[in-house]
């Protein structure tokens, strides 16, 4: 066969990409994204699902989200992609820590939370997107590159959910807020660690406080939480979707 032919489509890997509406034509710059979960088989089905896209390239991830904000200070890529519950410091969390160590870097939600003050909290973080881990794989792209154009994007799925939430309240009535909407950053992040089981000293030692402030800070959650021990604290944890079970 002449070697000009064809004999027929090109598979979808080796077929040039054409520019439309802000895509990606072969020989641009690849989108460069960094991966945050602390579950090590999402991260390598997520780095696996985008080395098979022509114009993205994984610089790199992490299961520890204050030490991927580290990396990603190091990186600057185009796009950190975070989960929210996990151990340390969450996901909502880190958005906040970001933008001062990478600040072209955006913030794109992959988790299993839909509710509405969990979607509420990551946007006015800062997150660029929002999806569900049970989207399709041709939605994590469309979010990906939607978040690179500077637009923002939000899963049908989890508005969906968040109509179906509001539907279901009472008439006239709002949505309930997260008991932890009242909480400072760093209120946040001592009580995720009190709710993974660290002592008042441990916290300390995390988060580089004193004793005393670490304790201040328990005694300050405490009041403004109704948790007045460890376990209601992890309980309220878990119910919130900051910690895993």
């Amino acid at each position: 066969m002449d070697d000009n032919q064809s004999e027929g489509p090109l598979p979808l890997a080796v077929r040039p990409w054409v520019r439309l509406r802000g895509g990606y034509s072969k020989g641009m710059s690849n989108i460069r994204v960094y991966l945050v979960d602390d579950q090590t088989m999402i991260r390598a089905a997520m780095r696996s699902l985008l080395d098979r896209q022509e114009g993205f390239e994984v610089v790199g991830d992490h299961s520890d989200p204050r030490e991927a904000v580290e990396e990603i200070a190091s990186l600057r890529p185009d796009i950190a992609l975070l989960d929210i519950s996990m151990p340390g410091l969450s996901g909502l969390d880190a958005i906040g820590r970001i933008p001062a160590r990478a600040p072209k870097t955006r913030v794109v939600m992959l988790t299993n939370h839909e509710g509405q003050t969990f979607v509420e909290q990551a946007l006015k973080a800062g997150a660029q997107g929002y999806l569900s881990k049970d989207s399709e794989e041709s939605e994590l792209v469309l979010a990906l590159r939607s978040a690179h154009r500077g637009e923002a994007y939000v899963s049908p799925k989890v508005t969906s959910g968040i109509v179906s939430q509001v539907r279901g309240s009472s008439a006239g009535e709002p949505a309930p807020a997260s008991k932890l909407a009242s909480l400072t950053p760093r209120e946040r992040e001592v009580f995720q660690l009190l709710a993974i089981g660290h002592s008042n000293k441990e916290v300390a030692r995390d988060l580089g406080l004193s004793l005393g402030t670490a304790k201040k800070h328990r005694e300050n959650l405490q009041r403004k939480l109704d948790c007045h021990s460890a376990a209601e604290l992890a309980r309220l944890a878990i119910r919130e979707g900051l910690v895993s079970t």
